[in-house]
């Protein structure tokens, strides 16, 4: 049996996510031959897509040979999907007071089935200088304290098969390149009540996590935000998280 429909449908479907991307980054009515050499894509099958779009609402044009932009439907259909998620409903009240009470931004993350962590949730920090991130952002997990938070949830098979025994892929100086390293941060992380990530994914940036259960599944939920500021913070920070992730998980 031929794989090409399956195929098709797969990459028009990742072409629909590419419009949708590109309108958030340009903030601005695109022209169809714009959006075509943007996403380095035919006009034709562009065409085809937009016109598919329109039909059902989410894409409309601004004026003759002015552009297309989605509609409100857009942000009314994801907010229906997000209010409606049975575990952001439930770790929400406790990820704001946390943004509240550290004015940090704080992430709730999983790791995904490319086995990278997703941020399924961010909460901004309304500091100017602030850690940056938006829900979907996918990271490396032995260089993020979500990361680090979820593998300490594992067994040492486990954290093996996933990472390798090779070198891990640095992104600073300070990013921890083997398993053995890693392994012995993970085991001092857990005695002091904090995984970390102090410049090992950005220079500037660091992050404290700690793991959650909910619903049988493995999340965990970070403080980030620049390094001098949560290194400032680290015990009372990490005293806060652990105690909106013992809340959170009760029954």
């Amino acid at each position: 049996m031929s794989t090409k429909p399956a195929e098709s449908n797969v990459k028009t479907a990742l072409r629909v996510i590419e419009i949708i991307e590109l309108f958030a980054r340009e903030t601005r009515p695109l022209a169809l031959s714009e959006m075509a050499r943007l996403l380095d894509a035919p006009v034709s099958s562009c065409l085809a897509l937009l016109r598919t779009l329109s039909r059902q609402g989410y894409i409309y044009e601004t004026g003759r040979r002015q552009g297309y932009y989605p509609t409100g439907r857009l942000l009314a259909m994801a907010q229906r999907i997000s209010q409606a998620d049975p575990i952001l409903e439930k770790v929400r009240p406790s990820l704001e007071e946390l943004r509240n009470t550290t004015q940090e931004t704080v992430v709730f993350g999983k790791l995904d089935l490319d086995k990278k962590v997703v941020y399924v949730e961010v909460i901004s920090s309304p500091h100017p200088i602030r850690y940056v991130a938006v829900a979907g952002t996918q990271r490396h997990v032995h260089a993020n304290s979500i990361g680090k938070a979820l593998l300490s949830q594992m067994t040492l098979e486990e954290r093996t098969q996933l990472l390798g025994d090779g070198p891990l892929e640095a992104f600073t100086p300070k990013t921890l390149v083997s398993l053995d390293s890693l392994n012995a941060d993970l085991e001092v992380s857990a005695q002091r009540g904090w995984y970390g990530n102090m410049g090992e994914s950005m220079s500037d940036v660091g992050g404290i996590a700690w793991p959650i259960r909910i619903s049988g599944g493995s999340y965990a939920i970070s403080i980030a935000g620049p390094v001098y500021r949560i290194e400032q913070n680290l015990q009372s920070y990490a005293e806060r998280l652990r105690v909106a992730c013992r809340f959170i998980e009760e029954p």
